[in-house]
């Protein structure tokens, strides 16, 4: 038996998913049944859970626990040619914080929770318990591995193993973009009377129940963006009481749900027109 499947089989006595690793540190390459996704693709590197190929396909998917495929033959040949170990952090119910360099280690040390760590060749992975989503670079010198990702097993390390804190997770957060808001034209009032659309009840519940709706949509996020964006313009937008503020909140709502700041730039463009307010 080789010392890498030795020590598979260890980790996975332990209920820790194991892989093994070629040199330079990366997966072997899919089988030929399964190459170019002739397989289907299942899982692929997208979509959680085991791969069911007998071989050690789909990199860190073909991650597993059981003795009876890892000491099967295609993963037997695999581990004989194998570099190293790999686990599923994920899958582990684990996240480890990669630590690139003495930069990356000076910042955790000041700014994360105390934690197990495990030296590596040029820096430290820090484990925490719970798993998230992995995401690269996401600061200088510093990658989240846990789900969907593979990390190479360096040994147990040293330290009280700490929960997951929140400060990890936000690291992968994106702060929103900037929220583009069009220029809004609109006449002035008929007559130049009241408007009856300047109480701020009225016209804050309208913009409420335009949030809310585009909040809701579970479907059709364009169409349903575009529709409310074009009832709150037909309601409001002819008598001068629509700000920026105002857009920019269903601009916010709109982005929350995954539209671009440029759709909804469009979207109320368009609204705009088909209620002849663009040229006004």
């Amino acid at each position: 038996m080789s010392e890498h499947l030795h020590t598979a089989l260890d980790l996975a006595s332990h209920g820790v998913p194991v892989l093994p690793l070629r040199a330079g540190k990366v997966p072997f390459g899919n089988c030929p049944a399964c190459a170019k996704n002739a397989c289907g693709g299942r899982p692929n590197m997208k979509t959680p859970g085991p791969c069911t190929c007998p071989a050690p396909c789909h990199g860190w998917a073909a991650a597993t626990t059981e003795p009876d495929v890892l000491r099967s033959g295609m993963w037997r040949r695999a581990w004989m040619r194998a570099s190293s170990v790999a686990y599923h952090p994920g899958g582990a119910w684990l996240t480890v914080v990669d630590l690139d360099h003495a930069e990356a280690i000076a910042w955790a040390r000041a700014t994360l929770p105390t934690t197990r760590t495990v030296p590596t060749t040029r820096g430290e992975h820090w484990l925490y318990t719970g798993p998230m989503q992995s995401a690269n670079a996401v600061r200088p010198g510093v990658d989240i591995k846990s789900s969907m990702q593979y990390a190479r097993w360096l040994g147990p390390g040293a330290g009280t193993m700490a929960p997951l804190p929140d400060i990890v997770r936000a690291l992968i957060v994106k702060e929103p973009a900037p929220v583009r808001t069009a220029a809004i034209t609109v006449p002035a009032p008929v007559g130049g009377g009241t408007c009856p659309h300047r109480t701020p009840t009225y016209l804050d519940r309208g913009i409420a129940m335009a949030e809310q709706r585009i909040t809701a949509a579970s479907s059709a996020v364009h169409a349903t963006v575009y529709r409310t964006f074009l009832a709150v313009l037909s309601t409001h937008g002819r008598c001068g009481c629509l700000t920026d503020a105002h857009a920019a909140r269903l601009f916010t709502a709109a982005q929350a749900k995954g539209e671009s700041a440029r759709h909804c730039a469009d979207a109320w463009t368009n609204a705009l027109t088909m209620l002849g307010l663009s040229h006004v």
